[in-house]
Parts: C-alpha cells; sequence; structure tokens
C-alpha cells in the first residue's frame, strides 16, 4: 500500500508554486496525495512568515493538523518554506509535533525529508535559500486546470526596511527565458488557458542574467504559445516599469490590462522610511503614462498604514492621494513590526488601534471609489473567464475580467441560458455592480 501524503499550502502563489513542485516529487516518488487530512500518513505545510497575522496563521496549522497524529492516519509532520526558514532553531526545540523542517532553499529534498520522518527522524533541511525551481521539474497544480501561476524569479534585492524577504528567500534570482518559455508550454499543452506571472519583483525580470530587465521580451515569447488567451502580471515594482513593457501590454492581445504596482505608501517622508524607489508625483506620472498608453487598463496597488513616523497628516496625504488616483483594485495592510528589519527599531512606532483606524477609513474611502468605477462599466461588453456554476442560484455562472486576478479580486456573475464550462472565455454585457463584483448577460 502507498504512502498518503497531503500538503497545506499557505500565504502567496510564489509559495504555491514550491508546494505543487513538492506534489510533483511526491507523485513521481509513488506517494498517494490526499486532500483528506485525517487520511494522510505524512501532512506538510508550507508556510508564510512575512508578517505577524501569517506567522499566527502558519502555527495555527501546524497545531490543527498535528491533531491527526492522534485521531487519523498521521505518522509525520513536515513544515516547509519560509517560517522554517526564519525560525528553525526555535520550532524544533519549542513544537515536538514537528518532525522535520524544509526550508525554502530546499524544496528538491521533499522526498528525502518525508522519508526520514516516517522513519522517526527528526531532520532540519534549512540552509541558504538558494533553490530556483526548473522546467523539468514536475509539478502537480492546484489551482482549477485553466489558470496556473508561473514563477520567473525568486528572492529580492529591494531591502525595503520593513521586509524579511531577503532573509528568508535570498538575492533576486531569475529564471532563463528559454526555460520558462518550455514551462509555459508544457502548462498550455496541459489546457491552462490564463498564465499568471509572479516573482518577488516581476518587472526587475533577467537583469541579474541579462544586465537589465527584460519581461517584455518574455511576455512577447509566452503570447506567441498556443493554447493560452491571458497572461498576467504581479508584483510590478513601478520603478521599472519601461516604456517597452507598456507597449507589450498596450500591443499584445493575450497580455490583460492589468498591473499590480505595490506602492505602500503615498507620503515622500514615508516612503524615504520605507528604503521605496521613487516618490509621490513619479507615481502619479507613471498612473498617467499607464492610462493613456493603455486605455481601460485596471490597476491594482496596496499601502501599508501606521509604519513607524507615520504621522496623521502623512496617512491623509495618503488618503488624498487614494482619493484623486482612483486605484480599481486596493490592499491595505497595517504594519507590521518584523524583528531582524530596520523599520522595527525605528522610532516614533503607531499604536495598534490607531493602525487598525487608519485602514478602515482607508478601506471605506476605497469601497466608495470601487464601487464608482463598477458602475460606470454597467453597459460595457466585457472578455469574462467562466470558472463555474452559482451554488444557489440556477443559471448564474462566476468568472473574471481580465481585471481581476485570480484569488484576490472581485467576480462576475453571469447570466446565461447556454451551458458553460469552466475555462470559457465568453462576451458579458454588465448591467449591474457592486463595490467589488459585477453582474452580467451572457451575449
Amino acid at each position: 500500500m502507498s504512502v498518503k501524503a497531503g500538503l497545506v499550502s499557505l500565504g502567496c502563489p510564489k509559495n504555491l508554486v514550491d508546494s505543487e513542485i513538492m506534489l510533483g516529487l511526491l507523485k513521481n516518488a509513488g506517494f498517494t496525495i490526499t486532500n483528506r487530512e485525517q487520511e494522510a500518513d505524512v501532512l506538510i505545510i508550507n508556510t508564510c512568515s512575512f508578517i505577524n497575522a501569517a506567522k499566527e496563521e502558519s502555527i495555527n496549522t501546524i497545531l490543527e493538523l498535528a491533531r491527526f497524529k492522534e485521531e487519523g492516519s498521521c505518522r509525520a509532520i513536515l513544515v516547509a518554506g519560509c517560517l522554517a526558514q526564519r525560525y528553525p532553531q526555535e520550532l524544533m526545540s519549542e513544537m515536538p509535533e514537528i518532525d522535520c523542517l524544509l526550508g525554502t532553499g530546499a524544496v528538491p529534498e521533499v522526498i528525502r525529508a518525508v522519508q526520514a520522518a516516517l522513519a522517526g527522524e527528526k531532520l532540519s533541511l534549512v540552509g541558504a535559500p538558494g533553490y530556483l525551481h526548473h522546467a523539468d521539474l514536475p509539478r502537480l497544480l492546484s489551482t482549477p486546470p485553466y489558470t496556473a501561476f508561473l514563477k520567473i524569479a525568486d528572492g529580492c534585492d529591494n531591502r525595503c526596511s520593513y521586509c524579511v524577504i531577503p532573509s528568508v528567500r535570498g538575492s533576486f534570482r531569475s529564471r532563463p527565458a528559454d526555460d520558462l518559455v518550455d514551462e509555459a508550454k508544457k502548462l498550455a499543452a496541459g489546457k491552462v488557458k490564463e498564465l499568471v506571472l509572479v516573482a518577488q519583483d516581476t518587472t526587475r525580470y533577467g537583469f541579474d542574467l541579462y544586465g537589465k530587465p527584460v519581461l517584455a521580451a518574455l511576455l512577447k515569447r509566452i503570447a506567441a504559445l498556443d493554447g493560452l488567451i491571458w497572461l498576467r502580471l504581479l508584483y510590478s515594482y513601478p520603478a521599472l516599469i519601461s516604456d517597452e513593457l507598456i507597449g507589450v501590454i498596450a500591443s499584445e492581445k493575450k497580455v490583460c490590462r492589468y498591473l499590480d504596482l505595490p506602492l505602500q505608501h503615498a507620503s515622500n517622508k514615508i516612503l524615504e522610511r520605507m528604503n521605496r524607489r521613487g516618490n509621490r508625483q513619479e507615481t502619479v506620472q507613471l498612473v498617467e503614462k499607464l492610462r493613456s498608453a493603455i486605455p481601460g487598463i485596471s490597476l491594482r496597488t496596496s499601502f501599508i498604514v501606521g509604519f513607524p513616523g507615520e504621522t496623521e497628516a502623512d496617512f491623509m496625504e495618503l488618503s488624498d492621494f487614494v482619493k484623486a488616483v482612483k486605484f480599481d483594485r486596493v490592499g491595505i495592510f497595517t504594519y507590521s513590526r518584523e524583528e531582524n528589519t530596520a523599520a522595527a527599531d525605528m522610532p516614533g512606532q503607531v499604536p495598534e488601534e490607531i493602525k487598525v483606524e487608519r485602514r478602515d477609513r482607508l478601506m471605506a474611502l476605497q469601497q466608495g471609489i470601487s464601487l464608482e468605477l463598477n458602475k460606470k462599466k454597467v453597459g460595457d461588453v466585457i472578455p469574462v473567464l467562466i470558472e463555474g456554476r452559482h451554488t444557489k442560484k440556477p443559471g448564474v455562472y462566476l468568472g473574471r475580467s481580465e481585471g481581476d486576478a485570480p484569488g484576490i479580486d472581485g467576480k462576475v456573475y453571469v447570466r446565461s441560458d447556454l451551458e458553460l464550462d469552466p475555462g470559457d472565455l465568453v462576451q458579458v454585457l454588465v448591467s449591474g455592480a457592486a463595490e467589488y463584483d459585477l453582474t452580467g448577460e451572457l451575449i
């Protein structure tokens, strides 16, 4: 009887790709993959440790799954990913539930780790975070069959003062373009229709290998592949968005008119304390250029409120910026004080209740903006990627527009008398709007 392995992936899509590689390696080695945690002989938790909330979720998940050692078939618990990389000694000494640790650089060692854990060996495979996967590694997709993430690089060189990513993921490392095209071909051959390109900083892609960013050229090569209908970019550092990249987004029909720009703040004082390149005026100019060159583009961003030294005036500057620019999508996070970062030791730490109050105020402001922008789409005809049926409303399907990234943005609710399948790309007349979602009729 084969050994059953289960895996829970936490955190970002970049972490999910590592999880899918581990699942592929396990399957190729003869393990049976199960999503029934109580039946698994070994359970793997691929963790996140970016902010306090992510660390708490990771710890709680480990403890929750460890109960299957008593209530289920589990004989071993493996903890992988960023939490294992960041706190190996603490986890092994304070959590006896854990049998093995697998750092971010040890993804290909998952078979060795599982075998050792099942044999009763306590093992910590945490070294330098230098791993970079390649197209020849097996991968078992956990996303819907029509969508997949393509991790084009790992690590980060930006050194933002609040961020632990360089210490847990290492320096920025691009995958060779030929290797990425090979993987994209395999995914397209497997009926993937939407590829979402991810990295810690997608716009830096190629700088370490080719001496300059070459994301635009990579997009052109992947867009030429048969089978794909959408290419989407996430995590695009604004300072490296070139005219060439803007031109490719504008001209390549398969590249979604969508860009994720993690800005983090709009006060130049706070941006400098964050060690972010660029300033408010440069951002405004970039947004104007994008909207002029790419009519209809959806712009997503994220902001951190309550950063050390942020005054009410700084927050109001951010609020005024959000009100003026009117982003289509916004994620807002309270500052998380992370040890071993420059920001953790800065004076002017903001009380938690003020952080939460500022987040809620900014979210309320953005909800009104989102509703205003969505209402302007009523009467438009838009392409929608169908994801499945509505579970409670007959004749209604769920989908996403090209302005909606999987897992983080809104939905389009589509009424249709025709039978639709997940992965279908259909034309929809928008008939209604809410803060985040649209409704419409199949044309």
